[in-house]
């Protein structure tokens, strides 16, 4: 599935809770309930490079309670309204 379409998927969340489980920078994989919207700590800032341009989604991690990448080419799975996708087997 195209970064593209993961992309829409979790934006039509609209800051209601999903989880994903994807493999990290190190190999690891990781499951991680997130949601999107969250304005707790934000500072104005910004991100000193666009996420989107390397295939990354910022989420606030609920486990956690902290924003986290999530790199939308290793997804293996999402639940999104009780909807389970299976993306590993796409790829």
């Amino acid at each position: 599935m195209e970064t593209k379409t993961i992309t829409e998927m979790i934006k039509s969340t609209k800051g209601k809770f999903f989880s994903v489980t994807f493999v990290k920078k190190d190999g690891s994989v990781r499951k991680m309930t997130a949601r999107l919207g969250v304005r707790k700590g934000v500072n104005g800032k910004g991100l000193a490079f666009n996420p989107s341009e390397r295939d990354l989604m910022v989420v606030w991690d609920t486990g956690k309670k902290e924003f986290r990448m999530v790199n939308l080419k290793t997804i293996n799975t999402m639940k999104i309204a009780g909807v389970t996708h299976n993306l590993s087997q796409s790829k």
